[in-house]
């Protein structure tokens, strides 16, 4: 018993941190011919819990306070619902879905969309940032190494001949870890199947972040609900 009390408790606690890693979603719904739609319900569902925005006269949309990781997004408009249309909500940023033309009979796998595909993420809406999933570290060289990975992502990070990093304009050694929302000096080799997104900042640092003048690695570990997503996608993508 007081070993599930403690199970518990480690991830109820993974779960309060993971909370602060959230992002958005954006994009504009229009008709087939065009014309911006007013009023949708554009919504994510996720376990229990329910993320949604209305699109706006000009057809767009915002859903906020999502935490990091790949979802299915839905649309509801009058009597019509166009389903699971992939997203990937990225750290401290936002995924743009770009136009989405609305389709109530739409499924995964059909759905037309315009964006640009940039994997650069606009954080705040200025600080450009670069984001690796854990599907590419997976397939990474130097996957065993967080400051490899770190230097192989952003090319303002040097690793010094005693391994440390250097972040361009600060000290060797000047920066945070942030590890599932618990920041730290140091970080032991965090195994690679474990990790679920990470992204490097390098200047520009948002305040809660703070405490460095360099810049801050941002880890999140793999949770039951990212395996629980990617297990739903497979599921939805061989209907």
């Amino acid at each position: 018993m007081k070993k599930l009390l403690i199970i518990g408790f480690i991830l109820s606690m993974h779960s309060v941190f993971a909370q602060d890693l959230t992002g958005e979603v954006v994009g504009t719904l229009v008709e087939k011919n065009g014309t911006p739609i007013i009023g949708a319900n554009v919504f994510i569902i996720d376990q229990d819990r329910k993320y949604q925005a209305m699109s706006a006269t000009d057809g767009r949309f915002r859903i906020s306070g999502i935490p990091a990781g790949e979802y299915a997004m839905n649309i509801r408009f009058l009597q019509d619902t166009m389903r699971n249309i992939p997203v990937n909500i990225p750290m401290d940023g936002f995924y743009n879905a770009g136009t989405v033309y609305f389709d109530g009979a739409t499924v995964l796998g059909d759905i037309i969309i315009d964006g640009d595909g940039d994997r650069i993420k606009l954080v705040y809406g200025s600080i450009p940032i670069k984001e690796i999933s854990g599907e590419e570290i997976e397939q990474s060289p130097v996957k065993f190494s967080v400051a490899a990975l770190a230097t192989s992502i952003n090319s303002d990070v040097k690793m010094a001949d005693d391994g440390e990093l250097i972040f361009r304009g600060a000290r060797k050694g000047d920066m945070v870890y942030l590890l599932d929302g618990i920041k730290g000096r140091e970080i032991s080799n965090v195994p690679s199947c474990a990790i679920g997104r990470m992204m490097v900042y390098t200047g520009g640092l948002p305040a809660k972040y703070g405490d460095t003048l360099g810049g801050v690695i941002v880890l999140e570990t793999k949770s039951y609900f990212d395996l629980y997503r990617a297990w739903e996608k497979e599921e939805l993508k061989n209907k």
